[in-house]
């Protein structure tokens, strides 16, 4: 679960990180009344959304005064903000944080994540800031200061002076960076953070460590015992389909290919999208329906895939262990029906009680192709599409 660059930079100032203050509107209305809170000058304003590249996109902009700021704000406001990272479709700005400006004076790049592959937590810093960090660590990765650690250490005082010997700060920022490593690894573990980023943090000219940007990724898994976090949870940030999806206790992303998936288990969802890339066509989704699922589910999962109009065909690829091949073909069938299903099924079913649903299938009235394996499942779906 991501949040607002508002709420992630809330969150570090209640952990004793350093950021600018700041305040958030939701309507031209509102400016006056906000930023009486706030140092008069120059202001930046940004758009608040889950998307990384604003600046390049016209959502970050610095403004000499309150006139410039109201008219910034009008064009930002409720408009659509297109980046590298929303896709052609674009985000809809709905809330814009106006922030003091800062005197920059050098730009960093700090961050706390899980590293699932080492089962640590890593520290990532860069004297690059303000860029992306990837094309850093590609084009001049001595750049990159990587530290990894295990999840119940204490950050010890000889790692934290590892950590930032590479900004070659003074003795007072010292302090102060070392504070800010401490409060971050505090929030990753407290909160269930999967990525804190702080891109760029500074030093600005009056020699004070501030995190002009912040981004924070939570684990999704983790929000029944982080309620506090939960209720950041933007849905207007998310893709309407996963929302519903959540609800029903499915594992769905929507992709941009053009036939579905409906599979009980991820790795084998992750074979079935791979062999539908190997013939040559892309998959519309990740969908997990697990391995015990009811009728009910499977309904609202197959009636999640034919919700997206880029589908052409679908691919149903059960293995029933827990999961009852039976139950799955009911729920087809009863989703199949109540849309008026008309796009080519396959079907590969195996494991508990495939017979009886492949019987249940069968008998259907349902222009349903079945299959004997997974490969023979994804060739005949894309022969239906083709």
């Amino acid at each position: 679960m991501n949040i607002h660059e508002y709420q992630a930079k809330k969150l570090l100032k209640l952990y004793g990180a350093p950021v600018s203050n700041g305040v958030i509107v939701k309507s031209l209305d509102e400016i006056d009344e906000k930023i009486k809170d706030l140092k008069k000058g120059e202001y930046v304003l940004k758009a608040q959304i889950h998307a990384g590249g604003r600046g390049k996109a016209g959502g970050v902009k610095l403004v000499k005064d309150i006139k410039e700021l109201k008219e910034q704000a009008k064009k930002m406001l409720g408009k659509k903000l297109i980046t590298h990272q929303t896709g052609p479709e674009g985000r809809v700005v709905k809330t814009l944080y106006i922030e003091e400006s800062s005197n920059i004076h050098k730009e960093f790049y700090l961050s706390c994540l899980i590293d699932r592959q080492a089962s640590k937590i890593a520290f990532i810093c860069s004297t690059e800031g303000g860029m992306d960090i990837e094309k850093v660590a590609e084009e001049n990765p001595k750049k990159i200061f990587t530290s990894k650690f295990n999840i119940i250490d204490k950050l010890e005082e000889n790692e934290l002076n590892k950590l930032i010997k590479i900004f070659n700060l003074d003795e007072n920022q010292k302090l102060e960076a070392k504070k800010l490593l401490v409060s971050i690894y505090k929030i990753l573990i407290e909160k269930d953070a999967s990525l804190i980023e702080i891109n760029p943090l500074i030093i600005n000219k009056e020699k004070k460590i501030v995190c002009l940007d912040a981004k924070m990724t939570f684990d999704d898994n983790a929000m029944y015992r982080q309620p506090d976090i939960l209720k950041l949870r933007d849905l207007n940030e998310e893709e309407p389909a996963e929302i519903e999806a959540s609800k029903n206790d499915l594992a769905y992303i929507k992709l941009n290919g053009s036939i579905g998936c409906m599979v009980n288990g991820a790795g084998l969802a992750m074979a079935t999208m791979d062999i539908i890339k190997l013939y040559g066509k892309e998959p519309a989704n990740f969908l997990d329906v697990g391995g015990g699922a009811s009728k009910e589910k499977v309904t609202a999962a197959f009636k999640l895939i034919l919700s997206d109009k880029n589908v052409k065909g679908i691919l149903v690829n059960i293995f029933g262990g827990i999961m009852r091949c039976d139950v799955l073909a009911q729920g087809v069938i009863e989703a199949a029906k109540e849309t008026n299903m008309k796009v080519p099924l396959v079907v590969r079913l195996a494991g508990t009680k495939f017979e009886e649903g492949k019987k249940l299938l069968d008998e259907s009235g349902l222009k349903i192709l079945s299959a004997g394996n997974l490969n023979d499942a994804a060739k005949k779906i894309v022969e239906a599409i083709s």
